[in-house]
């Protein structure tokens, strides 16, 4: 799924070659991959909750963003805001918290787009390559999940980071 994700035509690809070029670099594509994979292991495009688990939680797409937190924040974040009205005109969504949050759930470029619009709202530069830490940092800063796992991070960042280093 990983390979999917970044080759052309993959979601992050599509996503990124609709955004500013600055923000396209291996680093950002890692930290795409990266949280994908904590956050959804690219299987599941809705919150699993429950027990037994089932997609009825209020986060939506391969990135888990929920309507109130990451879809309002990228939407309203000056550093955003105007990137994000592009991205949702190019994939046919209307602006507005709802209509971006339902569209997530089934349009892997935009969710793909609003996550990396996500981390643009961080004022810090992307970590370096292979700086697991520094990544683990950002997606706390710019995701905030309500239960982390910092105990799976480390092997999920560096299956990113080969597969965007070694295909």
């Amino acid at each position: 799924m990983l390979k999917e994700m970044i080759q052309k035509p993959g979601a992050i690809t599509e996503a990124l070659s609709l955004l500013p070029d600055r923000m396209t670099s291996d680093e950002a594509i890692v930290m795409l991959l990266a949280i994908g994979l904590q956050e959804s292991r690219f299987q599941h495009r809705r919150q699993l909750v429950g027990n037994p688990p089932r997609p009825t939680g209020p986060a939506t797409g391969f990135w888990q963003f929920e309507r109130g937190g990451g879809v309002v924040g990228v939407l309203q974040h000056r550093a955003s805001r105007d990137h994000a009205r592009t991205l949702c005109a190019a994939r046919g969504v209307e602006p507005v918290s709802q209509s971006v949050w339902q569209a997530l759930q089934h349009d892997d470029v935009l969710a793909a787009g609003f996550a990396r619009l996500l981390l643009w709202t961080d004022p810090f530069s992307l970590p370096k390559l292979g700086d697991a830490n520094g990544a683990w940092d950002l997606y706390m800063r710019t995701w905030r999940p309500g239960k982390p796992h910092r105990h799976t991070w480390d092997a999920l960042y560096q299956k990113a980071l080969d597969a965007v280093l070694h295909g």
